[in-house]
């Protein structure tokens, strides 16, 4: 038995470790569900977030994909090489590049969302549509009171 002057919280109380592990097998999930178009998880998201903000900076693109702007300029990097974004500059902020998808860009998201969207629709069709709004509003609850408690 735990001490509870050590530990406070018991662990049917300690709900932290449950979301994480929710996290990591969306991830690793998803991580498979991409891995045969030859991008990662960062990648992906990169390009999904593209194809809808077109001409978006490397830094709005970053907070998008809630990763640091270090980790997305070497995802950007990558994409680059293999020719899936464009990066240009801006026509009025010349030390902004903004970032475009290309065609070849295009094909490759294309064929990893139809890999992802599956387990996205797994996740989907184990609640309801009640259940699914109730799940998010959990969600950001919990999003409230972390960001709250720090």
């Amino acid at each position: 038995m735990m001490d509870s002057k050590l530990y406070p919280m018991g662990p049917e109380e300690r709900l932290g470790l449950d979301i994480k592990r929710a996290e990591q097998e969306l991830m690793a999930a998803k991580h498979a569900a991409v891995k045969p178009t030859g991008l990662t998880v960062p990648q992906y998201a990169a390009l999904f977030t593209l194809a809808g903000n077109s001409g978006i900076s490397a830094a709005a693109l970053a907070r998008a994909c809630l990763v640091t702007p270090q980790a997305m300029n070497v995802v950007l990097k990558n994409l680059q090489e293999r020719g899936l974004v464009e990066r240009t500059p801006h026509p009025w902020h010349g030390n902004v590049l903004e970032t475009t998808l290309t065609e070849e860009g295009r094909a490759v998201l294309a064929a990893a969302d139809a890999r992802a969207v599956q387990i996205e629709r797994a996740i989907a069709d184990e609640l309801t549509p009640d259940e699914r709004d109730t799940l998010r509003a959990l969600l950001e609850r919990c999003i409230k009171a972390v960001r709250s408690a720090t």
